[in-house]
C-alpha cells in the first residue's frame, strides 16, 4: 500500500494536513479571542475548540441561561444546531461580533466561568497502577 502512494512509509507523514473546517479569517479572530484569556488553550486541528474539565466551549459560546437569553436577544443570535439537533446551552456568535474581540471577550469569559462551574466529566484516561 505504501509503495502505491509513491515513496515509502514516510510519504504519509509528509502529506498535507486536512484543511481547517473553519474559514481562515474566522479562525484568526477566534485565536485572537482565545489569546485574551491565559487560562484557555485552543485545541483541535481542523475544528477549533476550547475545553475545561471535559466540557467544550468554542466558536459557539456556552452560556448560563440568563446570559444566554440576553445574548440571543441583544445580538439577534440563535442557538447552535449540530447534527440536526439544537444545542440548548450554545449560542452562535454573529460574524460582526466575532470581529469585535473587545466586546466578545466579556461573553467568552462568561462562557469559561460557566463551564468552570460544571461538574468535571470523568476522564477516559486510565490511571497508572
Amino acid at each position: 500500500m505504501f509503495a502505491q502512494l509513491g515513496g515509502g512509509r514516510d510519504t504519509l507523514s509528509r502529506m498535507a494536513k486536512p484543511a481547517a473546517a473553519v474559514p481562515a479569517d474566522k479562525l484568526a479572530l477566534y485565536e485572537k479571542l482565545v489569546a485574551t484569556n491565559p487560562k484557555v488553550e485552543r485545541l483541535g486541528a481542523t475544528v477549533p475548540y476550547t475545553s475545561l474539565n471535559g466540557h467544550m466551549f468554542k466558536l459557539e459560546l456556552r452560556l448560563p441561561e440568563g446570559e444566554r437569553e440576553a445574548f440571543l436577544k441583544k445580538y439577534k443570535a440563535k442557538l447552535t444546531e449540530a447534527y440536526g439537533r439544537v444545542q440548548p446551552e450554545y449560542v452562535e456568535v454573529p460574524d460582526a461580533l466575532l470581529a469585535s474581540t473587545r466586546e466578545l471577550k466579556k461573553y467568552f469569559d462568561a462562557s469559561y466561568a460557566y463551564v468552570a462551574s460544571l461538574k468535571p466529566k470523568p476522564t477516559t484516561k486510565k490511571k497508572k497502577a
